[in-house]
């Protein structure tokens, strides 16, 4: 059995121009009549959609992907939803506290409701403050 040569799938241009030539053929067909498919070892042809349709997003500059953060690393997003974990702790990721600059050492005064939870940043001037106040008690 001769060893077929490898289709290379088309990009960009080529591709969106391909897709229009081909507008009457089913999605199927114009990810196949594209490249966008493969032969199995018995023989079957295989469409690869998925591939086909992320290359045609990429050739219409479509970007679905959100940028990556300035140190190229992704993370999660704030969601503004957290919830009590099983030691009873409430934890506020970095995603909050990078929002709002905060770093190693920031204070909050917490204040209780019936059903919310405040905090408020301690400023410098307030931290000295409460500093001389527990020194004079």
């Amino acid at each position: 059995m001769a060893k077929q040569k490898k289709i290379e799938p088309l990009t960009g241009e080529e591709l969106l121009k391909k897709v229009k030539e081909l507008e009457n053929l089913s999605k199927e067909e114009k990810a196949k009549q594209c490249g966008y498919y493969t032969v199995t070892k018995n023989g079957i042809e295989r469409v690869n959609m998925m591939k086909f349709l992320n290359a045609l997003i990429d050739a219409e500059g479509i970007q679905l992907d959100s940028a990556p953060s300035a140190n190229g690393r992704g993370g999660r997003s704030a969601s503004y939803r957290i919830s009590v974990q099983s030691n009873g702790n409430l934890l506020i990721g970095s995603a909050y506290t990078k929002q709002m600059n905060l770093k190693p050492g920031d204070e909050f005064i917490i204040t209780l409701g019936k059903k919310h939870i405040r905090l408020r940043q301690i400023d410098s001037d307030e931290r000295e403050e409460a500093e001389v106040l527990e020194a004079t008690a």
